[in-house]
Parts: structure tokens; C-alpha cells; sequence
């Protein structure tokens, strides 16, 4: 399995050269030159695999360059019942009202990102180690990829974590999670302006050619197609849990900010997995919500980013978005590159006479919730179900009753546990609500937190890196 940039430029790749690049040399994405194909056959064999042995079979498809032993061992090491919390890894439930959610969230910082990023952790350190490299991660995080990444990589030889955040954006347990490790490879860097401008400046150092090889400069964000991948494997686990046979079909609905999540899921589908609709929920930073509505793409710039409860999707500028219309234009490389030069030029563009494809032949529909939509949300899930939602789940669990048709199996990707969101969980309640934790974080925002607070300027992190690596 090679790989390719959606800007056609670079030389195809192998995995191993793919995990440790982040952004192509052309500024593209990386993609398999095609996606496995997956017949009835495989799919009934597969449906009574543990999630350990599914992830092998799925990744042993996409890792060629990694032996099958060590692969093995790698997801073996991964997902474990001792680092999220029960065996079946993904459990998926049911809600008085019939929508499905697959809890992705009981990894070490309760958060989805957990179920890629332990398994970069180890695969990061596996081809450093094979190849005598080092590793300099710089990445951005609009709440939840940043601390996902620092517990999946502390500690780790051969790796420093250069972690960008939007200065006072995130929620207090949040930035307690990311700003109390005291690992000495661990350094967090809180910019003074959006998620957006956080992910600029790491394009910009992703796009400086002689700063990248000089530092070894890689990404954890989501355009890391490792990340991808191992988001796959939970679109099978969760349609084999949420059915009784493969004959049935099954929708997602995903909250939505960088589009990697849900691109995992059309990724899946492509494979073959029976998906009949892959649902984007969005917050009130819409701009994918609008570009599945009406085929117009029109990022917005940081200051007409909204800041929201949800603030893990408050982000205007999808970077996994380039994958799937990459495979809705045909993998025409040229197009795709000539429309994010229209996006880098603070445009947008018009694919509205694809929308027939893109519900038909992709699946995508769309719908956006705001603050009060998730607040009446997480109120009436616990009022029915007994059970507290974090906000962007919440989003989801919206967005999905909104546009469920008669007789469709709806599965919901948890995006997040609610404690970790106490302010709105409270206003939502209309008072003061104890939501559980697990015992190791208690009293996590009170611990000593060590930051770096600079300005929105690529040369200013440039600077800082310099200096911390010498």
C-alpha cells in the first residue's frame, strides 16, 4: 500500500514514511492510492473479533511497511482494557429514544481523540526506534487533541510535543489536563488568538521545507493519516455492535470541526462497510453544516469564529475536508489544488452541482445545533436516560433526531465525558451537578500548570522551538 498527496506532487510513500510526515511537501494530505475493498465474506469473519484483533485485520490492510507481528503487538499494547476501561473498548448503548451512542470517550483523557492517539504513541516510538530518528511533534488543539496527544506521547523516547492552544478558549479541565504535565518533553504553547490561527501557524511551520528536515518537524493533528486509520476501525466495531446481522445499515451522525473524524467514516464506507448515511452535526461555527446544505465552501477567518460551549468544534477552517472532495472530484489533484489556492487566498468555492453525489453516492447530510440546543439536550438525556452528555455529543444527539428517518439506525460518536465541561453541564441542570470522574483526575484543575503564552505568530513559535531543542 503506497500512499499519495491530494495535491499530486509528492513521490508516493509508504505507511511508515506517511505516520511521521504530517503535511505532504506539495500542502497536501496523504491518502492510500486506493481504499481495500472489503466482500460479505470478510465482513461476517470479522464480526466476532475482539477490537484488538478487528484493528489488526483493518490496519494490517494499510500498514505494508509495518511485519504483522509487530503491528500485532502495537495494537495489542493499545487497546486494553486497562487504559480504556473495559474490553470491548467501544461499547455502544441505546437511549430511551432509540439513537445509539458508541462511547469513544473512557481513554486516559476521557475524550475520543484517545482511541488514535494511544495508538500513535506506540507506533510513533516503534519506527523511530526501527530507524535511529528523532521526532519533534508540533500540533494545535481546540480542546481535546492536544491533551489526547501529550498522555499518548509523554515520556515517549525520541519525541518532543510542541502543543498549540487557543489562549483561554478551552474549558478550566481542560487546560488542567494539558497544563499540569511536567514531563520534560511535554511543552505547551497558548497563542493569543483562535483554534484557527493555532492551526495556521502550524501549516506554516509544516510548509517551511528547511525548518521541517532541519528539526524533524512531524503532526499528531488530524491530518495525520495515522490518526485516520485508526478512527476506522471504531466505524466497524460500532456497526457490528449497534446490529444483529450485516444486512442491516446503519447511519453515523458525527460532531464535526476538522472533518477527520467523520472522513474515517466515509473512509469506512468506501471500504464497504453498509453505512447509509454519514451525518455531520456542527455548532454554531457552521461552515461545513452550510457546505453539505448548499455545496458552497466558505471558510471563515478567526474573527468571525464564534467562541462556543462546545468548544472543541469552534474551528471555520476543516483540514481533513480536502480528503473527501479529493475523492468526490475523482482524485483530480489538479482541481483539488487549484480550489485550496482559492481557500489559502481567503476565499471558498462553489460544488453545488455535486450535491447530488454527495448525498446519493457519499451519503452526507448535515445539520448545527446552538447553545440552547444543547442545553435542552443534555437536560432531556438526563431527564430520560438518566445520564449526563458533554456538549458536542450533545450536538450530535440534536442533530440526529432532527433529520432520523422512519426505521433508521442512527449510531452517535461520543466526542467527549460530560465532566469534562462542568460549566455548561451546570447551567444546563440549573444548578450545581457533581458529575462523576474517574478517581485519578480528582482535583486535577487545582495542580501547579506550566504554559507559555506567545502571540499569534508563526516566528515566535519558530523561535521557541529553536530554543527548547537547541
Amino acid at each position: 500500500m503506497k500512499y499519495i498527496s491530494t495535491r499530486g506532487q509528492t513521490a508516493p510513500k509508504s505507511f511508515s514514511e506517511v505516520l511521521l510526515m504530517g503535511l505532504a511537501p506539495d500542502g497536501g494530505l496523504m491518502l492510500p492510492e486506493r481504499y481495500p475493498q472489503i466482500d460479505a465474506a470478510t465482513l461476517q469473519r470479522w464480526r466476532g473479533l475482539s477490537y484488538p484483533e478487528l484493528a489488526f485485520e483493518i490496519m494490517n490492510l494499510f500498514a505494508g511497511d509495518i511485519p504483522a507481528a509487530d503491528l500485532r503487538r502495537l495494537v495489542d499494547d493499545t487497546y486494553t482494557e486497562a487504559v480504556f476501561g473495559t474490553s470491548s473498548i467501544t461499547p455502544v448503548r441505546t437511549l430511551a429514544d432509540g439513537i445509539k451512542i458508541q462511547a469513544l470517550s473512557n481513554g486516559p483523557t476521557l475524550a475520543f481523540k484517545d482511541m488514535a492517539m494511544q495508538f500513535l504513541g506506540h507506533s510513533f516510538e516503534y519506527v523511530l526506534s526501527r530507524e535511529g530518528k528523532r521526532l519533534n511533534i508540533i500540533g494545535a488543539t481546540s480542546g481535546d487533541t492536544g491533551s489526547a496527544a501529550e498522555y499518548a506521547l509523554r515520556g515517549k523516547a525520541g519525541i518532543h510535543v510542541f502543543m498549540l492552544s487557543p489562549h483561554g478558549k478551552m474549558s478550566a479541565f481542560q487546560r488542567a489536563q494539558m497544563y499540569s504535565l511536567t514531563d520534560e518533553n511535554i511543552h505547551n504553547l497558548a497563542i493569543e488568538g483562535m483554534f484557527d490561527d493555532c492551526q495556521d501557524i502550524v501549516k506554516a511551520l509544516q510548509n517551511d521545507a528547511a525548518f521541517k528536515q532541519q528539526y524533524s518537524i512531524g503532526t499528531v493533528n488530524s491530518i495525520n493519516w495515522g490518526r485516520i486509520l485508526a478512527q476506522i476501525v471504531y466505524y466497524f466495531a460500532g456497526y457490528f455492535r449497534a446490529t444483529a446481522s450485516n444486512g442491516e445499515q446503519v447511519s453515523f451522525c458525527v460532531p464535526s470541526g476538522n472533518f477527520g473524524n467523520i472522513c474515517a467514516g466515509h473512509i469506512a464506507r468506501m471500504m464497504g462497510l453498509p453505512i447509509r448515511r454519514l451525518i455531520v452535526a456542527t455548532n454554531e461555527n457552521d461552515v461545513l453544516d452550510e457546505f453539505f446544505r448548499t455545496g458552497r465552501y466558505r471558510p471563515r477567518s478567526a474573527a468571525h469564529t464564534y467562541v462556543t460551549s462546545s468548544p472543541s468544534m469552534d474551528i471555520s477552517k476543516a483540514s481533513n475536508f480536502e480528503r473527501f472532495v479529493f475523492d468526490l472530484l475523482g482524485r483530480d489533484h489538479f482541481q483539488v489544488a487549484s480550489l485550496w489556492q482559492q481557500v489559502a487566498a481567503g476565499g471558498g468555492f462553489d460544488l453545488s452541482a455535486e450535491l447530488p453525489r454527495i448525498r446519493e453516492e457519499f451519503g452526507f447530510v448535515s445539520g448545527s445545533s446552538r447553545h440552547a440546543d444543547r442545553l435542552a439536550t443534555i437536560r432531556a438525556v438526563h431527564e430520560s436516560d438518566g445520564e449526563w452528555l458533554d456538549p458536542h455529543t450533545a450536538d450530535g444527539v440534536k442533530v440526529a433526531r432532527e433529520l432520523r428517518e422512519a426505521g433508521e439506525t442512527i449510531v452517535c460518536l461520543e466526542t467527549a465525558l460530560a465532566a469534562k465541561f462542568a460549566d455548561t453541564i451546570n447551567e444546563a441542570a440549573g444548578h450545581p451537578v457533581d458529575v462523576p470522574r474517574p478517581a485519578a483526575l480528582a482535583g486535577l484543575e487545582s495542580l501547579p500548570q506550566r504554559v507559555a503564552v506567545l502571540p499569534n505568530s508563526a516566528q515566535a513559535v519558530r523561535e521557541l522551538m529553536v530554543q527548547t531543542l537547541g
